[in-house]
């Protein structure tokens, strides 16, 4: 299955070059670089108060989010191949980056909300989608707000998907295991949460997978596969792991190593311009954890970092249903190698 590309989308692209007509680049520079010192010190967007640091953002980190998003959803619809949704709620949607994303994948999406408590990212987000091909992005709803607390409010029904794309990054730790459950009880079919590839990003993730499938005894629906592994995987009926682990137990990675993924986006000429740099591409580092209501297609493993290739072998770390594991291929097993030499880091791969 070919993957979504990770460049912009022609409307949006003009969208956002329509909004900076005669604005100075150097000024909203500045504001990007003020912005990047404090996502680094922790910060988060509830420091973006003015609609020329909603731009900024917008041409900045919007490419490089929406890249990450992109790849994650390749991976979900991968898992999911038979998955059509026709609804979506965008959870911390900030310029309708994910919704972006989001319609790009799955073309069945015909029913968007929006979520977030930002007023410029809002406004930003309408004028973004106004002119957007996708019926579904120019019709959405936006809704003002806490976004744990407009998940709450009854009157929603559940979204086929759910998307948290950099969310849970802004939010104080304590409070993200209820963000985890109250994403997966609006979710009808698939919820998809994203957030920087860092270990700090990596711990979130794996704060909401453990919310949501916690380590616990072979005694549900996944036991029948997992007898040789009892006490060591993650067992709640009903919700499987889609991406990118292929099993439900305990993530096997221990110490200071995490699960991230890298996707390389190509820099546009604002992009260029506002970030001061001369380099025409950059690589968006994120986590990601997709999880279903319905079994996702399994795979052997998944590669998690980019493959060593030598003279006389390609070494390769997977993660698999057993636990993880150093795949070495010798140049003299011909057949073997030549398959490693495709795969690429974040590939679902079979040994």
């Amino acid at each position: 299955m070919m993957p979504v590309s990770p460049e912009l989308p022609s409307n949006l692209r003009a969208a956002l070059e329509r909004i900076c007509h005669g604005r100075s680049r150097k000024a909203l520079g500045v504001l990007a670089a003020a912005q990047s010192q404090n996502y680094r010190a922790g910060g988060g967007s509830h420091t973006i108060d003015t609609e020329d640091q909603a731009l900024a953002y917008a041409l900045t980190r919007l490419p490089a989010t929406y890249a990450a998003a992109s790849a994650a959803l390749t991976h979900l619809r991968e898992a999911l191949p038979e998955f059509r949704p026709t609804s979506l709620t965008d959870v911390g949607a900030g310029p309708g980056t994910a919704s972006f994303a989001a319609v790009e994948t799955f073309s069945t999406l015909s029913e968007i909300r929006l979520f977030d408590a930002n007023p410029y990212f809002r406004a930003l987000a309408s004028r973004l989608t106004q002119t957007a091909e996708s019926a579904a992005l120019r019709k959405a709803s936006y809704r003002l707000g806490d976004v744990l607390t407009l998940l709450s409010e009854p009157a929603a029904a559940p979204a086929d998907l759910v998307i948290a794309s950099y969310v849970a990054s802004e939010m104080p730790q304590g409070e993200i295991t209820h963000l985890a459950k109250a994403l997966w009880a609006a979710t009808a079919a698939a919820l998809l949460v994203v957030e920087p590839g860092t270990p700090a990003g990596y711990a979130r993730i794996m704060t909401i997978r453990n919310a949501l499938i916690p380590v616990g005894a072979p005694d549900s629906a996944h036991a029948a596969r997992d007898t040789a592994h009892d006490g060591d995987y993650n067992e709640v009926p009903g919700i499987y792991v889609a991406a990118p682990c292929p099993h439900e137990r305990a993530c096997p990675l221990t110490g200071s190593d995490w699960c991230h993924f890298a996707q390389r986006l190509p820099r546009l000429r604002d992009h260029l311009q506002v970030k001061g740099v001369s380099v025409p591409f950059e690589d968006e580092k994120f986590c990601f954890v997709a999880f279903s209501r319905l079994p996702p297609t399994r795979i052997d493993a998944r590669v998690l970092a980019p493959p060593v290739v030598t003279k006389g072998a390609i070494t390769s770390k997977l993660c698999t249903p057993e636990g993880l594991l150093q795949d070495i291929a010798a140049r003299r097993d011909g057949i073997t190698y030549r398959r490693r030499k495709d795969w690429r880091w974040g590939d679902a791969v079979t040994r």
